[in-house]
């Protein structure tokens, strides 16, 4: 939160903001302040306001399975201030598509150019595979190629990073590995095209482990309680080392994290619907990323859908 002179959280901290949509048939245009959430421009919510954006955005769903989207913002409102564009944004043009080949294989294909700062091209691929009765294997691929303006990092650089998750789930349980990979001149930026810009197998609570020549592994365990009784209860645990980092001249710098989480969706009543979530998160790193980067931290997070139309 902003802090008065005082040092204290400000007493105000909103703001407002609105949108015009135009639907015909199954394309939808959209002009004004809006969220985005889509691979390449992606607006982040995980602050009490989230970020906002103004443009416009065109989404054509006219075939089945096929998702169009292409648009033009001019203004990136950041989560720590109220400004209209506190992120200084000149202009993002994003472009792309996802399709649903089968119920079991979808692919997704995004390009965005940040004006005077990088452009990004990115691809999914996932796919799921059914074994036994209640058993099923799933594969998510993600990759990110950026190039890096010259005006802005005063040479042209580049950076490519992926990560492949498999997921196994059999019954209640859900155990996934996942690897992620980065490469090129520098490591992978994000936040300029909106906080939550980072669609990678571990990015995670706090970090997300996308420094310059950074690798990373995550072991994950998932569990639904229903199976056992208590339906709207889930626990999940993780671990991501990585390693190999080149930091501030340095090289071979690692870190990871743990993750710890609850939460538990009222089935029933008037409360339907609402979610309480409790993370917790430990994370350890070498000097070379700095002592702050070393934290414990716990959020509660509660949500309640309201259904007005």
């Amino acid at each position: 939160m902003p802090q008065g002179s005082d040092g204290r959280s400000q007493d105000d901290f909103s703001e407002a903001g609105g949108a015009v949509k135009v639907r015909v048939s199954n394309t939808v245009l959209k002009y004004g302040n809006q969220f985005t959430a889509l691979p390449v421009f992606s607006t982040d919510d995980s602050r009490l306001l989230p970020e906002a954006t103004t443009g416009t955005l065109l989404t054509i769903n006219e075939i089945e399975g096929l998702e169009i989207n292409a648009g033009r913002f001019t203004s990136l409102n950041q989560q720590w201030q109220t400004d209209r564009d506190s992120g200084e944004m000149k202009s993002i043009n994003v472009y792309g598509a996802s399709y649903s080949f089968t119920d079991d294989l979808s692919a997704a294909v995004y390009a965005s150019d940040l004006e005077d700062t990088f452009k990004k091209k990115y691809a999914n691929i996932n796919y799921n595979l059914g074994l036994a009765d209640e058993q099923s294997l799933n594969f998510d691929f993600n990759i990110y190629k950026t190039d890096y303006d010259k005006k802005a990092y005063g040479s042209s650089l580049d950076n490519t990073i992926w990560s492949l998750a498999a997921a196994y789930s059999m019954g209640a349980h859900t155990f996934t590995l996942a690897h992620q990979r980065s490469s090129g001149d520098k490591g992978y930026e994000y936040g300029a095209d909106g906080g939550g810009t980072i669609w990678l197998a571990n990015s995670v609570q706090v970090r997300d482990f996308n420094a310059e020549d950074e690798t990373s592994w995550q072991a994950r365990y998932d569990i639904d309680m229903s199976t056992f009784g208590v339906p709207g209860l889930s626990f999940m645990a993780r671990y991501i080392s990585g390693d190999d980092a080149k930091v501030g001249g340095e090289t071979g710098v690692s870190r990871w994290e743990r993750n710890l989480e609850a939460k538990y969706v009222v089935q029933e009543g008037v409360a339907k619907d609402l979610s309480l979530r409790v993370r917790q998160a430990t994370v350890r790193s070498d000097q070379a990323f700095g002592s702050d980067n070393d934290l414990e931290d716990v959020r509660l997070i509660v949500e309640y859908p309201l259904s007005i139309l």
